[in-house]
């Protein structure tokens, strides 16, 4: 099951056509002819120049930005200076080296550039807020040979901005520069709700947005943090349709990582419980859509930590049960050619299950 997109409207410079599941969320825009330039179609007198960042932070092309860590390949972020270079990098990136990536000299200290952190800063704050509407002769300009450009708006907007800032970063281990580009996506859409009201669109983007937080937080053992951003996205996520197989599956995904880390932290009624609210929603959807195969392995693995955390509470009848209905369940399951992908997770968790029975007699 693909993640839910927070931001299905919008691009990602940096993903291809062969986008793997469990990628950054956000889908690829149209390509547009000519390799990423401006495209410009002319009509009588008119052109019209596709959205594009003049810091190249656009969705049709993908390339480092002057304001890019050429480590993580995000945004600068607690932004630092090689001495004596003077090559900038992520303060967390280049702490992890002693020689500069870019020149190989050796780096005798690091300082902190407060100045172009600054301009950082700033130009995130302003990014994809200019609106202009293309149909206002007052924005045209005059080019060449008499015809009008018209600017249309950044296409790459502001929150799927942010979250593939985030994505880079976090890929990259720096979590901070990650929580703090999420941090900013998550004040945007609260302050949409305050203006339009818990739309299931924003609902969904910062129920995604708060689940990607809590995996910031438990990136660095962070757990009651974790704990309060998984809660938040399943308060949010809990508003949204059932019918939607993506929301139910980041929804069943959030509360199973809240039973983990209650799991890990003892409290082992209170992850049951967190296991047991996920097999439901995934039961529900299940009922939903009993051809999706996908769904029938989800009810499977919630089964089987229902039935671990039944163990651990000494209910040994009832973990029996739940490991030879996920047996049951995933014995029946049959999959098609092209679903190889699922197939072989099928066959893990089977294996799993049956181990768990013998070692248990």
């Amino acid at each position: 099951m693909t993640p839910v997109c927070p931001f299905v409207k919008a691009s990602r410079p940096d993903d291809g056509s062969s986008r793997k599941p469990g990628d950054c969320p956000i889908k690829h825009g149209a390509e547009h002819e000519g390799g990423g330039r401006a495209k410009k179609e002319y009509s009588g007198e008119s052109a019209t120049v596709s959205p594009k960042c003049p810091f190249g932070y656009d969705s049709q092309t993908f390339k480092l930005g002057p304001l890019s860590c050429m480590i993580c390949q995000a945004l600068l972020f607690d932004c630092s200076k090689c001495v004596p270079c003077s090559h900038v990098y992520c303060k967390v990136c280049i702490s992890r080296f002693k020689d500069c990536p870019l020149c190989g000299a050796d780096v005798e200290k690091i300082e902190a550039d407060t100045d172009l952190q600054s301009v950082v800063d700033r130009f995130i704050d302003g990014h994809a807020r200019i609106k202009r509407s293309h149909v206002d002769m007052d924005k045209e300009e005059e080019v060449g040979e008499n015809k009008k450009v018209i600017y249309e708006d950044v296409s790459l907007e502001r929150g799927a901005f942010l979250v593939q800032q985030a994505m880079r970063a976090f890929r990259a281990q720096n979590v901070e520069s990650a929580k703090s580009r999420l941090g900013l996506c998550a004040e945007d859409i609260r302050g949409r709700i305050e203006t339009v009201g818990n739309t299931s669109e924003l609902c969904s983007q910062l129920g995604a947005v708060l689940g990607m937080l809590g995996d910031c937080c438990r990136a660095v053992g962070d757990a009651g943090s974790a704990v309060t951003y998984f809660e938040e996205s399943v308060e949010f996520l809990s508003k949204l349709s059932v019918a939607d197989l993506e929301i139910t599956h980041t929804l069943s995904v959030s509360l199973n990582k809240i039973g983990d880390l209650k799991y890990y932290d003892g409290d082992l009624e209170a992850a049951r419980s967190y296991y047991i609210r996920s097999l439901n929603v995934r039961r529900d959807a299940i009922e939903r859509h009993p051809s999706v195969p996908s769904q029938t392995l989800d009810v499977a693995v919630s089964l089987a930590k229902v039935a671990d955390a039944d163990r651990s509470v000494g209910n040994e009848d009832a973990a029996h049960d739940r490991f030879h209905e996920a047996i049951k369940i995933l014995e029946s399951l049959t999959l098609k050619p092209e679903e190889a992908g699922l197939e072989q997770r099928r066959l893990s968790v089977l294996e799993f299950l049956k181990n768990q029975l013998t070692e248990n007699g």
